[in-house]
């Protein structure tokens, strides 16, 4: 956005429309060690040319994905795009639509939305999802203030495997609204469920259960169904939507709500944002679901339209009764994994999946052959895994960035110092493979 100078007298009209004489009065509530006290010490001025060099001068300094090897994940995947997304999704009329509250002018995000619905319900087996959330963090914190407004119970039951991003999120969402958060450890990188048994009570509202979990590794969940719904908790399930096309749906093993993050379908790593975070549940529970949900109707002349429904749940007519305070369902994000899915098919998303299941299975059997290395845990995975390192993990990723590679996830953030999360996806050929392979070798012997 082009800067716009107010001369003084403009500020001073400014000031006198508000109601204050001096421009201080704004920032009274701001206490004074948090105020700028004197310029900021700013380059000279520059010219438009001159600005654009020094930007992209900076710019490429940034270590991407497209020069380095990258095995990152944790949540956030490089997977193939084709370019008709980003085509389809910078046109005008999608690119700078806001937020469709009139429906009658917005029928084609509307449509797209409800087509992204259909699919997202396709994939989770599920029978009604929302239009989208923030992101998967957010999304699963949702959840569980859902199933507490259902059961009108006080307490979560969260599996410790869950991505750590996500405990802080749930934990922002849920301070001062009287919940209980018990988190069940991990035992070998995965979840028993007769723990999960053991922390079930009578103030139990849900269990929320992610696989594949943070360590790459699968939970039982048709083990967790059957202890779950012994009870009248709520099962949450937290996916990955490209999983799905080679895992168990939801609806199979009975999950009430299934979350998780969609920034695989489609959207870029970026860094580390924009997301978009996906729920769908049982039609039974469509009135306690956060968010919006778009439905399809017919307009006056009998054609197909579409139309937000359900609205009693959004806070610009509900308020404080609203179901939630997502007011953006990333809508963007959104349309771009419904035309990603959309060029796909499910032929092309079972492909993704297959082959990055395949390569996964082969660089972790390549690291486990070099002396020092091995699987952390010995569970199926998907396209994620943890491996022991005969250093500190942040030592090996540091030195493996020297010959450009992005080696993985430290996981001394979850109190493991020698373990290294990589994550492989479809994009990464025998070569990058055997690469990586290659340079880990080398490292140890240095």
């Amino acid at each position: 956005m082009p800067y716009i100078s107010n001369t003084d007298r403009e500020r001073e009209e400014m000031l006198k429309e508000i109601g204050v004489s001096k421009f201080e009065e704004l920032v009274v509530d701001i206490p004074e060690k948090f105020r700028l006290k004197e310029l900021m010490n700013l380059d000279a001025p520059m010219s438009e040319l001159e600005l654009s060099k020094r930007v992209f001068a900076l710019t490429g300094k940034n270590k991407c994905t497209n020069v380095f090897n990258s095995f990152m994940g944790g949540g956030i995947y490089e997977h193939f795009i084709p370019a008709a997304v980003d085509t389809i999704i910078s046109r005008p009329e999608f690119l700078t639509a806001y937020t469709p509250y009139q429906a009658e002018v917005s029928q084609g995000t509307l449509q797209a939305i409800y087509e992204y619905q259909s699919m997202i319900c396709d994939l989770t087996g599920m029978e009604i999802s929302n239009a989208g959330m923030y992101d998967g963090a957010s999304a699963t914190a949702e959840a569980i203030i859902m199933s507490i407004r259902k059961t009108r119970k006080s307490k979560a039951i969260i599996a410790g495997t869950i991505n750590p991003r996500y405990k802080e999120v749930i934990k922002s969402y849920t301070e001062g609204l009287g919940i209980e958060i018990e988190y069940v450890p991990a035992v070998n990188g995965i979840i028993k469920p007769e723990d999960i048994e053991k922390a079930i009570c009578e103030k139990t509202s849900c269990v929320v259960m992610q696989t594949p979990n943070y360590f790459g590794n699968f939970e039982d969940m048709f083990a967790m169904d059957e202890i779950i719904h012994k009870t009248k908790a709520l099962f949450i399930a937290v996916v990955d939507p490209t999983s799905l096309a080679v895992m168990n749906a939801p609806c199979e093993y009975n999950a009430d709500i299934v979350v998780g993050e969609g920034q695989a379908l489609g959207n870029k790593p970026y860094f580390g944002g924009p997301l978009f975070g996906f729920l769908a549940t049982k039609m039974e529970y469509n009135r306690m679901m956060p968010g919006r949900i778009v439905g399809e109707t017919v307009d006056a002349d009998g054609k197909r339209a579409f139309a937000l429904t359900l609205q009693a749940r959004e806070q610009h007519i509900r308020r404080d009764k609203a179901t939630s305070n997502i007011c953006s369902n990333q809508a963007l994000c959104v349309l771009a994994a419904t035309v990603y899915m959309s060029l796909l098919g499910k032929a092309g998303l079972l492909e993704i999946a297959n082959q990055s299941a395949t390569k996964a299975k082969y660089l972790a059997d390549g690291i486990s052959k070099i002396d020092g290395y091995s699987l952390a845990f010995n569970h199926p995975f998907f396209k994620e895994f943890t491996i022991k390192t005969p250093m500190k993990a942040s030592v090996l990723k540091d030195k493996l960035l020297k010959k450009n590679i992005f080696a993985g996830i430290d996981l001394a953030e979850v109190g493991e110092e020698n373990m290294l999360l990589i994550a492989v996806t479809e994009k990464k050929s025998k070569n990058d493979l055997d690469a990586f392979i290659t340079a880990l070798k080398e490292v140890n012997n240095d």
